[in-house]
């Protein structure tokens, strides 16, 4: 505030009207979080009524009852949960090794790998030869389909490596090997330790992508037993219903056609709860390994 007194009158103008408009932008983006929360506490005949705005209406926990007493929620939430956690892992291993491989100067035909990579940023088979091939791996209306495409994301290897390259210096590497230290000793006993900070990003960064993930399990999934929950959450929002017969309370059962709002809400809320519930741990990486990897290439 001191700070402030001492700009010129424009610059105070220039604050002025990019705080309004930020504040505005933040408000149009909070409000739809808020609203769906409040519906989720409110009333099946509150919500139908339209009569929830910022503040749950007749306050009832009925949406998340029926939400946590139907079968495909669970069975979505088991899949979405083992996708997520498989996956990411998978995502890590792969990226870390690919991108300490990369920041090594001594790998012959470095930059021709790199320039591969980055090639694939801009061009692709495309979805028809993607799902081709999926399929002609057997990996159609399997877990695998949700684990292997995109197993590595050239832009977050990218990050990786020039984090490594920022921060751990050939010095270091020359030292370990006159310990008699080995390129994977190194790699698991020095590299990755020191990389907490990128890979809490990507961790990040990969697990919201498969936990919010619905157009490839979409594409490769034909059983519900495989859906994960974004697809359950779609089926739900398009029908904006749930299938009675995956709501094993009868009483509920009778409840469903009142409820269907309230179900809705509830069932998005409960899908954003891991994702709200991980982050905070990460957060203190997030920028630092944002910046470094982004803005030393």
């Amino acid at each position: 505030m001191h700070k402030f007194k001492n700009y010129s009158r424009n610059d105070k103008l220039f604050y002025i009207i990019i705080g309004f408009i930020l504040t505005a932008l933040f408000i149009l983006v909070l409000y739809p979080c808020i609203f769906v929360l409040a519906a989720s506490f409110s009333s099946g005949s509150a919500v139908q009524a339209g009569k929830v705005f910022l503040w749950p209406v007749d306050f009832s926990l009925e949406g998340y009852k029926a939400v946590f007493k139907t079968s495909s929620v669970w069975t979505g939430f088991r899949n979405s949960l083992f996708y997520t956690l498989a996956g990411t892992f998978i995502n890590i291993f792969i990226t870390i090794i690919t991108a300490y491989s990369l920041a090594r100067a001594d790998l012959p035909g470095r930059n021709g790998i790199m320039l591969f990579f980055t090639f694939t940023m801009f061009f692709n088979g495309g979805m028809i030869t993607t799902y081709i091939l999926v399929k002609n791996l057997n990996m159609i209306n399997t877990v695998w389909a949700m684990l292997i495409p995109g197993a590595l994301g050239v832009y977050n290897m990218i990050i990786a490596r020039t984090f490594i390259q920022s921060n751990i210096p050939l010095e270091l590497l020359e030292a370990a090997k006159m310990d008699g230290c080995s390129d994977i000793k190194f790699l698991t006993g020095i590299v990755v330790p020191l990389s907490k900070a990128v890979i809490a990003v990507l961790v990040l960064f990969y697990g919201v992508g498969h936990w919010n993930a619905y157009f490839n399990p979409m594409i490769y999934l034909n059983t519900k037993e495989l859906y994960p929950l974004t697809l359950f959450l779609r089926e739900i929002l398009m029908a904006d219903q749930i299938d009675p017969s995956t709501i094993q309370d009868p009483e509920l059962q009778a409840q469903l056609a009142r409820m269907a709002g309230v179900i809705k809400y509830s069932l998005i809320v409960v899908s954003m709860v891991p994702i709200l519930i991980i982050y905070p741990f990460i957060q203190k990486y997030f920028v630092k390994g944002v910046m470094i990897g982004s803005v030393k290439g």
